[in-house]
């Protein structure tokens, strides 16, 4: 028999979600508190914990971190249980590394589906990590970049983003490794004066988020959707034993991050040297490419976006926009931007 933490300061909800689990056949222990859950889960060792957020003198955040960081209780799957449905709530716990959560008010179908999910990824996991290294067959080994995307594909976590919600902000913990299944991603920075500085464009099928794969240091960057996009989420943890067992594929992501530095490299010699009408021209091109399967679609992309990563002004970026209209290499209509003549407009640069 599964045993069940539930760690909840409603009484009423507390009784009800008990009755419904011990009717499904687990074990429940409960605690009305979070400090009182941490003992529970160190001391009772759970096959899994469902544990609400909102609560007095410690809240299911601080309940996660302090689990997380044990030995005896970080591999234990965590649902967060909470009233609140914004993105904002639900994010913070799944960027954490929580493993699901659960919003009230929930149904008995939705509170079982979710730990039975939960409880056999666990299993699943568990027996990854209790296979030895010899145990990995050339059949099954990842070998390639293609192979790696192949993997987070079939056992990523799913994520859905609409165009501008924030992925990760900086300063979160760094806990996955992303890939873009649909959609467009980029990273910024803010400057001291609040603007942003756009660090990087990540297209379908490329990969972000890598912080730090052998240190917990939080997100340097933000991560925002400027299209609404599908991502696929390892945990840094999988991430890290996923390269000790497959030697080939960490080689060819070092040649990833050799290229992506030197592309960056690039990226500031050019904003560097280029003129205005070079680096516009650049970026309205990228930003063609990355969006769009034909170059000459239109593009729908706010002025301030353009303007970061072109690195310059925005009224400069508008200014140079329409003279390449009156050239008659791009139209604009609103936020829809179409290049007209691609082949000018690169020459441009």
């Amino acid at each position: 028999m599964k045993k069940v933490l539930l760690i909840e300061d409603d009484t009423v909800l507390k009784e009800n979600t008990l009755e419904l689990l011990e009717l499904s056949n687990y074990e429940v222990i409960t605690a009305p508190n979070g400090e009182v859950g941490v003992d529970l889960a160190v001391n009772d060792i759970p096959d899994v914990i469902v544990c609400d957020i909102m609560m007095p003198e410690m809240d299911g955040y601080r309940v996660f971190e302090i689990l997380s960081e044990n030995e005896k209780t970080k591999y234990i799957p965590f649902i967060f249980l909470s009233a609140k449905a914004e993105h904002t709530d639900i994010r913070k716990g799944m960027n954490m590394g929580a493993d699901d959560y659960i919003t009230k008010p929930f149904s008995e179908e939705d509170l079982i589906c979710t730990i039975e999910s939960r409880l056999a990824k666990a299993s699943i996991l568990k027996d990854w990590r209790d296979k030895p290294v010899l145990q990995t067959t050339e059949e099954n080994q990842i070998k390639t970049l293609n192979d790696l995307k192949n993997f987070f594909d079939d056992n990523g976590k799913q994520y859905n983003y609409n165009s501008e919600d924030i992925v990760y902000n900086e300063g979160d913990h760094s806990n996955f490794i992303y890939l873009i299944t649909k959609g467009l991603i980029k990273t910024y920075k803010l400057n001291e004066q609040g603007k942003e500085l756009t660090t990087a464009l990540y297209k379908e099928d490329d990969l972000f988020g890598y912080t730090s794969f052998a240190q917990n240091i939080p997100y340097r960057e933000t991560a925002k959707a400027i299209k609404d996009s599908q991502l696929a989420a390892i945990s840094k943890s999988e991430f890290r034993d996923l390269l000790d067992h497959n030697h080939e594929v960490a080689i060819a992501l070092i040649q990833l991050l050799t290229d992506n530095l030197a592309g960056v490299k690039n990226q500031l010699l050019q904003m560097a040297y280029s003129s205005v009408n070079k680096k516009t021209a650049k970026t309205l091109v990228e930003f063609a490419k990355k969006m769009n399967r034909k170059p000459e679609d239109p593009i729908k992309i706010s002025r301030s976006d353009l303007a970061s990563v072109a690195g310059i002004a925005t009224e400069t970026l508008i200014r140079t926009m329409t003279n390449f209209k009156k050239q008659g290499l791009i139209d604009i209509e609103g936020r829809h931007i179409k290049i007209l003549d691609l082949e000018k407009l690169q020459q441009v640069f």
